[in-house]
C-alpha cells in the first residue's frame, strides 16, 4: 500500500520513524522545535519526542555542528538541520575537518554517524549568498557521503538509510520542492545509498540530473518525445559515491549524454560525470558529453537574471539536439 504525500512530510516521517526505532537519534537546528522547522519539516516532532531530542539551537552553525559531531563520536546519531546549506559554510570546519576525518584520524577506532541536512540550490529571488548548490563542494571531501533528492519516496528511504549509516552524510534537499507530492509506500523500506535510478527509459540520449533539476530534465524529455526523440532520464540521487555503472550502461545504449546540473560548471558534478563517461565509455559515444549548468557567476536578485542564470527545459532541449546533430 502507498499514499501521496509531500517531500516535506516524507522527510518528517523518515526522521520520526528512526527516532522511534532508535533512542540515540535526535534532531537539532535553528527553529526545528518550537516553530516546527523553518519549512515545517519537523512539524509535530517536539510534541512527540520532547525538548531533549528535538533541540532548538542559537544562530551558531559552527557551534551546533560541533556539538553534533561530538555526540556522534560518543555513540549518538544526530540529525543536524541547516536552514539552508548556504549557512553551513560557517560550519565547514566541523563538517570537513572533523566529521569527514574522524574515522581516518582515529585509525578506525571512532566513527561519526551524523546527518547534516537542509536545502541546497537556488530558491527564486534570494540573491547571491542564499542560492548556491553545495553537492560538488561536499562531494570533493573524502570521508563524506552526499545525497541530493527531490522525489518524496527517495527522500524518505534515503534519509532513513543515511540516519542508520555509520559515516557522516550531507543530505541535500530543495527549498522550493518541499511541497512536491509523490507516491510513498506505507510499509517500512530503505533506499540504498550510492544507487542512481532510471526515471524514464529511452534510446536516443541519456539525460542525467539530480535534485530539482530532475524536474527540468523531465519537462525537457516530454517536449523531446513530441518530436520523436527518446530520452533516458537518470536521477543520480547519490552524488558520492557516484553510481558510475548505471551511467555507463545507459550511454552504451543511447551513445549520447547531457548532464543537467544546477551548480557552477567549473569542477562541478557535471564535470566529474563527463570525465567518467569519456574514461569508461569513450568508444560508445557518438558525440561529446554536453553539460547544462547554472551560469558561471553569482546569482543576482532580479528575476530576469534568475531566468537567464538557471538551467531550464529549453536549454536542455537545445543541448540534446546539439549532441544528436539535429536542428
Amino acid at each position: 500500500m502507498s499514499r501521496i504525500i509531500t517531500l516535506r512530510d516524507a522527510l518528517n516521517e523518515a526522521m520520526s520513524e528512526e527516532m522511534r526505532r532508535d533512542e540515540n537519534v535526535f534532531l537539532m537546528g535553528e527553529e526545528v522545535a518550537e516553530y516546527n522547522g523553518a519549512y515545517k519539516v519537523s512539524k509535530g516532532m517536539l510534541d512527540e519526542f520532547g525538548a531533549r531530542r528535538v533541540i532548538d539551537t542559537p544562530i551558531a552553525e559552527l557551534g551546533f555542528a560541533g556539538i553534533g559531531v561530538g555526540a556522534a563520536i560518543n555513540g549518538l546519531r544526530p540529525i543536524v538541520e541547516f536552514m539552508t546549506w548556504n549557512f553551513a559554510v560557517l560550519a565547514f570546519d566541523q563538517i570537513v575537518n572533523n566529521a569527514a576525518k574522524t574515522l581516518s584520524q582515529s585509525a578506525g577506532e571512532y566513527r561519526c554517524p551524523i546527518v547534516f541536512r537542509g536545502p541546497s540550490g537556488a530558491a527564486g529571488q534570494l540573491a547571491q549568498q542564499h542560492s548556491q548548490s553545495f553537492e560538488s563542494w561536499m562531494a570533493n571531501v573524502p570521508g563524506l557521503k552526499v545525497i541530493s533528492i527531490v522525489d518524496p519516496k527517495d527522500a524518505k528511504g534515503l534519509l532513513k538509510s543515511a540516519i542508520r549509516d555509520d559515516d557522516p552524510i550531507c543530505f541535500m534537499e530543495s527549498e522550493i520542492s518541499y511541497g512536491l507530492k509523490g507516491d510513498v509506500p506505507e510499509e517500512e523500506y530503505l533506499t540504498p545509498i550510492g544507487k542512481a535510478v532510471i526515471r524514464k527509459e529511452g534510446t536516443d540520449v541519456t539525460i542525467v540530473s539530480y535534485n530539482k533539476m530532475t524536474l527540468v530534465a523531465e519537462a525537457a524529455a516530454e517536449e523531446l518525445a513530441k518530436e520523436g526523440i527518446s530520452a533516458e532520464l537518470i536521477d543520480l540521487r547519490t552524488i558520492r559515491p557516484l553510481d558510475h555503472k548505471t551511467l555507463v550502461e545507459s550511454v552504451k545504449k543511447t551513445n549520447r549524454m547531457v548532464v543537467v546540473d544546477e551548480s557552477w560548471p567549473f569542477a562541478g558534478v557535471s564535470a566529474e560525470i563527463a570525465y567518467e563517461i569519456q574514461k569508461y565509455a569513450f568508444d560508445y559515444l557518438d558525440a561529446p558529453v554536453t553539460r547544462v549548468n547554472a551560469a558561471d557567476t553569482s546569482l543576482h536578485y532580479a528575476p530576469t537574471f534568475v531566468e537567464e542564470y538557471m538551467p531550464n527545459p529549453e536549454k536542455v532541449i537545445k543541448a540534446v539536439k546539439d549532441v544528436m546533430y539535429v536542428k
